[in-house]
């Protein structure tokens, strides 16, 4: 007898292992990775914010609602849906779909709105939705008719696929429900603002290819659904693992992990589809890798490194070498006076701390680490005024630098985090005493005084575990105070410092987090001090390998 699968949403944004390992039953009782406790607070915020905006929508809106407790069965959220839906209840909150066993699918949405040839879903979620631009289709919350949609001239979507694959799901369960819209196929979404629903149409061509979010969503569906099938089954495995970003994460990660190190897989040092193109080639082990030429003709067509890189990762990896040097010679741009900066935020909240290094020639401006910070729970016009002070130290220490004849630069690691919060920042905050021009900031982004030392560990060195300053800084001789220092502890400690969660504010996690934000900074110092002096003969060079 064959056995019966049904499937959320989630699954054609996972792994296809993931999704295998999830159905195996040969797999029940395995050892799997604790609950990742970042992960769990992610998923509870997310949950608060949809009950406020329930609450919101519901003494905001006219017509009848439908609210289906969330405390009670599958069985019994799905009938009670099933009789709002019948009785065409305008709005129907925390709506659970019956099954879908035709299609395989299970699932529901956090809204169903009515109009007058059915229903359409509405997803409320924890992120930014929209980007300063025009062009979104929207409608000003309350207001949740999609009838009323109208291109934004402030707004542009921001591309979010998952938002879209879940719209989908749900667009198919509404088909099989018999309830949704005969003429469009549309879906909308709210986002962590809460000041808009922005409007989707899933037949569109905005998928990469020129593909609709339908199509898109059918193809990777029906692969998730064979490859669950075959799991339960018990047939031959439709799904091997191979490393990827989501791996780290993933709680069945221990599962993959010691099957990946058995294999001696490939994908150990080369991810994604150059991992599969590899294996095609018939190149499965780092071993196989590690003895190719690098001076061959290449057995693929490489899309995340290059033959050169891959051959001397795998040969560092067998080598037990955390990082090796692509080039000769290291070089970081250095000045006379050099500030070290790394920034806080609090997921799409803000940033509400940003942490400096001055070091260098003596211009005046006492030395050593400072941290400019906001202890207001985010979102908060505190942070406009934190940000206001940091730029103007910044400016300071740039002028009086200028005055004396002496060179400036600035170092963080990974610009694309510090730069999205500059622009943010500005963006959020015009017009507020001390705020400097989004102009004043792209020049010092783009000029050389700024410079990404992220990018010149990619561009100087190979690094077989990864390029996080977790990870190289170490090589660097550089330590942590902190045993449990992570970004992900440190959304935790956030919140426990300004009492998010309802609590007293807990000055001893603010003390950590401001410990931990200056050992980053005192990392990209130790490692940057390093590359200039010792690491041309520390590290071995490629070519040597």
């Amino acid at each position: 007898m064959a056995v019966e699968v049904l499937l959320d949403a989630g699954v054609v944004t996972r792994c296809r292992r993931r999704v295998h390992l999830d159905h195996d039953p040969t797999m029940r009782g395995a050892e799997l990775a604790p609950p990742d406790p970042t992960s769990e607070q992610r998923i509870a915020d997310a949950q608060a914010h949809r009950v406020r905006i329930a609450e919101w929508l519901r003494t905001e809106t006219d017509g009848s609602w439908a609210f289906i407790p969330a405390e009670l069965s599958s069985a019994e959220r799905a009938e009670l849906t099933r009789v709002a839906l019948r009785e065409g209840v305008a709005y129907v909150w925390g709506a659970v779909f019956p099954l879908d066993r035709d299609g395989g699918r299970r699932g529901g949405i956090n809204l169903l709105v009515r109009t007058s040839d059915g229903y359409v879903p509405v997803l409320v979620v924890r992120h930014r939705i929209t980007d300063p631009g025009e062009g979104a289709r929207t409608t000003v919350l309350p207001g949740v008719d999609p009838d009323r949609a109208e291109p934004d001239p402030r707004r542009k979507v921001r591309s979010h696929p998952r938002d879209l694959l879940r719209l989908a799901h749900t667009r198919r369960l509404l088909e099989a429900a018999g309830h949704a819209e005969r003429d469009r196929a549309i879906g909308g979404v709210v986002g962590l603002d809460a000041d808009v629903v922005v409007w989707h149409d899933l037949t569109a061509a905005t998928w990469p290819g020129g593909r609709t979010a339908l199509e898109e969503y059918d193809e990777r569906f029906a692969d998730r659904l064979a490859v669950a099938r075959a799991a339960a089954s018990r047939g031959e495995p439709l799904a091997q693992p191979s490393r990827i970003l989501e791996c780290k994460r993933c709680p069945w990660w221990p599962v993959c992990e010691a099957d990946l190190a058995k294999a001696r897989d490939v994908s150990l040092v080369v991810r994604g589809e150059d991992a599969a193109e590899l294996r095609r080639a018939g190149i499965s082990t780092v071993d196989q890798l590690a003895a190719l030429d690098a001076g061959d003709e290449s057995p693929i067509q490489w899309t995340g490194t290059t033959f050169d890189d891959a051959v001397a990762l795998a040969r560092a990896w067998l080598a037990d070498l955390t990082v090796v040097r692509r080039v000769e010679k290291v070089h970081v741009p250095r000045a006379d006076v050099e500030v070290d900066i790394d920034m806080e935020s609090f997921g799409d909240s803000g940033a509400y701390l940003w942490g400096c290094l001055l070091s260098g020639a003596d211009i005046g401006v006492e030395q050593g680490y400072r941290a400019f910070v906001t202890w207001d729970p985010l979102p908060t016009d505190d942070e406009a005024h934190s940000f206001a002070r940091f730029w103007a130290w910044l400016s300071e220490v740039r002028i009086r630098a200028a005055a004396l004849g002496l060179s400036f630069r600035a170092y963080c690691y990974n610009a694309l985090a510090e730069n999205r919060w500059l622009y943010a920042s500005v963006e959020r905050f015009a017009g507020v005493e001390g705020m400097p021009t989004r102009e004043e900031v792209r020049r010092f982004v783009e000029s050389d005084e700024w410079v990404d030392l992220f990018r010149s560990v990619s561009d100087q060195f190979l690094c077989s575990r990864g390029k996080g300053l977790k990870v190289v800084a170490p090589v660097a001789g550089f330590s942590w105070r902190d045993p449990e220092a992570s970004g992900e502890a440190s959304m935790r400690w956030y919140r426990d410092a300004v009492g998010m969660d309802g609590g007293v504010p807990d000055e001893q996690q603010r003390e950590r987090l401001l410990q931990y934000n200056e050992d980053d900074v005192r990392a990209t110092h130790a490692l940057r001090v390093w590359m200039s002096d010792e690491a041309a003969h520390a590290v071995p060079f490629m070519g040597e390998l």
